[in-house]
């Protein structure tokens, strides 16, 4: 399995089958071929994740994938919707309509035989991805994390720690081979909270971190922090 950074918490994971795109986002990038990020893409079935409605998540260049690829179905969560008159006037190509699945919170879908997609509760909107494939476990958190800012009361502090928790802890016993993680320093020094908890409770082989608005300080800062001691050695460079 190869894993490629594209941008903000946009990967694109090679298996030996297919490809799997998360999360695409084009701000900053230039055209190099595909799209802003993406050269070329092997000739596989391709499946592009959204986790929400997020502009930095849900990226409308991503429909460009049409013009290029036919092999791409479109996996979207359901708070992403979008009715064929609005895909028409921001004109997605109308061969895409028919590739578009949307699933929700909680759900469980086969896309195809051998490829298993489930979701968990975004503490913030929309999904995060479990997608179990070709003998692999991928964990992709969307904005799923524990989002803790100064100024919070601490009934919301309370109440975000015990639904980030409570969502997280339904990867109980499941062996992750690559998660990708949110490690925002917009939280300034709470920035590691999800990240740690996730890291020191799902057993997780590898971790990338994302959703860092191109400050990539923070991933040495955690690896320097002594509460990542017994997992710093699983955390990818990005």
């Amino acid at each position: 399995m190869n894993i490629t950074y594209i941008n903000h918490s946009c990967f694109l994971a090679e298996l030996e089958e297919r490809l799997l795109l998360f999360d695409y986002y084009s701000e900053g990038l230039e055209r190099e071929g595909i799209l802003p990020g993406i050269k070329e893409l092997p000739d596989k079935p391709l499946y592009a994740f959204v986790s929400h409605k997020h502009r930095d998540h849900f990226d409308r260049k991503l429909f460009e994938l049409e013009k290029v690829h036919p092999q791409v179905s479109y996996i979207l969560s359901k708070d992403a919707k979008m009715n064929e008159s609005y895909m028409r006037r921001i004109d997605i190509p109308e061969s895409a309509f028919t590739k578009i699945q949307y699933i929700g919170k909680r759900e469980t879908r086969m896309p195809e035989e051998g490829m298993r997609v489930t979701t968990l509760a975004s503490t913030d909107a929309g999904v995060a991805f479990l997608i179990e494939t070709e003998g692999k476990v991928m964990y992709h958190a969307g904005d799923l994390n524990w989002w803790s800012f100064s100024g919070q009361t601490a009934e919301e502090e309370k109440s975000m720690e015990k639904r980030f928790k409570q969502e997280i802890d339904r990867l109980a016993g499941i062996s992750i081979d690559v998660a990708f993680l949110p490690l925002d320093p917009r939280q300034e020094e709470r920035f590691f909270l999800g990240f740690d908890y996730f890291m020191k409770n799902i057993d997780t082989k590898l971790a990338y971190p994302m959703h860092f608005w191109g400050d990539r300080s923070v991933i040495g800062r955690l690896k320097e922090m002594e509460i990542s001691e017994e997992y710093r050695d699983r955390i990818m460079e990005i």
